[in-house]
C-alpha cells in the first residue's frame, strides 16, 4: 500500500518536514544539496530500517541533535498534511507487547493502512513501532511498507561485493517465502556462535553446525526458488534495456555438488585456521554474465547501471505479477547517465508498474513520468507543497 503521509525530524539537513503523498507520481525538486535525497532516505528508512546510502544509520541524525524520528502512514492519500506526529506511530505511547518477532498480525495483513515510526539515537539504538506496537524485528516494517530505490549509485549492485546482491535477492525472498526473515535470524545467531567458537577455540562446532545446516538449507532453497522465478522477467527487462542477453546464476555459498553438512565438515580445518566460517548462505552470491563472462569485465559503467536497474525492475514486475506486491519506488535523479533511447525504455517499464513513485529532480518541470500528482519544493532542508 502506498505511503500517504510522512513526518521527518532531524534527519540530515531536514529539521522538520511533513508531507502528504499521492498514490501515483510525486516529484520533489530543488537544487543540489537542498535535501531531496534525504527525503528519499527517510522514506526508505521507514520501510527498511536502514539507509540506502550508509550502513551507519546514526550518521543520518542532524548535526547537534541526539536522535532522528521518521513517522509515516500508508493508505488513502490525505487531502492535506494532518500534522502526523510521533504519537501516531506510538513512539511516545505506552509500551504495548508485540505478538511476535516476525509476522505480527498487523504486518501479515496486506492492503490495509498502517502507521509506522522509527527513532534512531546517536548511541546506535533504534526503536520502531507499527500500529502503536513495538517491533522486535524491522522485518515487520518491511512487510507493512515495501519500498525499493534506484539512485545514481545503482551500478554498485554490479560492481560491489556479494553482500549487495544477496540483499537484493533476499528482499524479494522475504516478500514471497513465509518465515524467511525468522529463519535468517536464527541462522545469523548460530553463525555468530560458531564464529565465536572458532575465535576462542573453546566449544563444540558440531552443536552450531546442526543449526546452520537446518536453517541454511531452507534459506538456500528459498533463494533458489525465487531466483528461478525471476529469470523470465530478468531476460525480458535486461534485453529491453541493454539489447543483450544476460544471465543470472545463483551461487549458494558452497560447492553445488555437496550439501551444507558436507561443505562445513570439509571446510572445518580452513575455518579453524582463519577463525571464521568460510562456507554457507552468508557467502552466497548472484552471478551476472554476458556472453559467458562476468558483466564487470565487459560492460561500461553506464551499462552496469542499466544492468542494476534491470535487476530492480524485474524484481518489481515479478512481485506485482505473481504476488500482487506493489512497493513504493524511489527514483533519485533517474535521468542521470542514461541516453535518450535507454531512458525512454526505462520510463516505459516504470510506468508499466503502475506503482507509487517518489522522484527527485532539479527542475519543477521534470515530466518524464507525466505530470506529477503531487509536487514538493525543497530548499536548505525546508520542504513545501507546491
Amino acid at each position: 500500500m502506498a505511503l500517504a503521509e510522512l513526518s521527518v525530524q532531524d534527519l540530515r539537513c531536514i529539521e522538520q518536514a511533513e508531507l502528504a503523498f499521492q498514490p501515483g507520481s510525486n516529484l520533489i525538486f530543488g537544487a543540489n544539496g537542498a535535501g531531496k535525497t534525504s527525503v528519499l532516505e527517510a522514506i526508505f528508512l521507514l520501510g527498511r530500517g536502514r539507509s540506502f546510502r550508509t550502513r551507519l544509520t546514526e550518521r543520518l541524525i542532524r548535526h547537534g541533535q541526539a536522535q532522528l524520528r521518521v513517522v509515516g502512514r500508508t493508505g488513502a492519500p490525505a487531502s492535506a498534511v494532518t500534522h502526523l506526529g510521533v504519537a501516531d506511530a506510538g513512539l511516545d505511547g505506552p509500551e504495548e507487547p508485540t505478538s511476535g518477532v516476525f509476522g505480527s498480525p498487523a504486518a501479515q495483513i496486506s492492503g490495509i493502512p498502517h502507521s509506522l515510526g522509527l527513532e534512531v539515537s546517536r548511541d546506535g539504538g533504534t526503536r520502531a513501532r507499527l500500529d502503536a506496537q513495538n517491533v522486535r524485528s524491522l522485518a515487520d516494517l518491511a512487510t507493512a511498507f515495501p519500498v525499493q530505490v534506484l539512485d545514481p549509485d545503482a551500478h554498485r549492485l554490479i560492481e560491489d561485493s556479494a553482500t549487495r546482491r544477496r540483499r537484493w535477492l533476499d528482499w524479494a525472498v522475504f516478500h514471497v517465502e513465509p518465515g524467511f526473515a525468522a529463519t535468517w535470524a536464527r541462522y545469523a545467531r548460530a553463525l555468530q556462535q560458531r564464529n565465536a567458537v572458532l575465535r576462542t577455540g573453546h566449544g563444540d562446532l558440531g552443536i552450531w553446525d546442526i543449526e546452520l545446516i537446518k536453517d541454511g538449507e531452507r534459506i538456500t532453497a528459498g533463494r533458489r526458488r525465487v531466483l528461478d522465478a525471476l529469470k523470465p522477467y530478468w531476460a525480458d527487462v535486461s534485453r529491453s534495456l541493454l539489447d543483450e542477453d544476460l544471465t543470472l546464476a545463483f551461487h549458494s555459498g558452497w560447492e553445488r555438488d555437496t550439501g551444507l553438512a558436507t561443505a562445513l565438515a570439509e571446510a572445518a580445518p580452513r575455518d579453524r585456521l582463519r577463525k571464521t566460517t568460510t562456507v554457507g548462505p552468508h557467502r552466497a552470491d548472484v552471478g551476472i554474465r554476458i556472453r559467458g563472462k562476468p558483466v564487470r569485465e565487459v560492460l561500461s559503467r553506464g551499462q552496469q547501471k542499466l544492468a542494476a536497474v534491470a535487476m530492480t525492475l524485474c524484481q518489481l514486475e515479478y512481485l506485482k505479477q505473481e504476488h500482487e506486491v506493489l512497493p513504493t519506488l524511489l527514483l533519485d535523479d533517474p535521468s542521470a547517465e542514461l541516453d535518450r533511447n535507454r531512458l525512454d525504455r526505462f520510463i516505459g517499464r516504470v510506468k508499466g508498474l503502475q506503482t507509487q513513485l517518489v522522484v527527485t529532480a532539479l527542475d519543477r518541470d521534470f515530466s518524464l513520468f507525466g505530470t506529477p500528482d503531487a509536487l514538493f519544493h525543497v530548499e536548505h532542508g525546508r520542504l513545501s507543497n507546491v
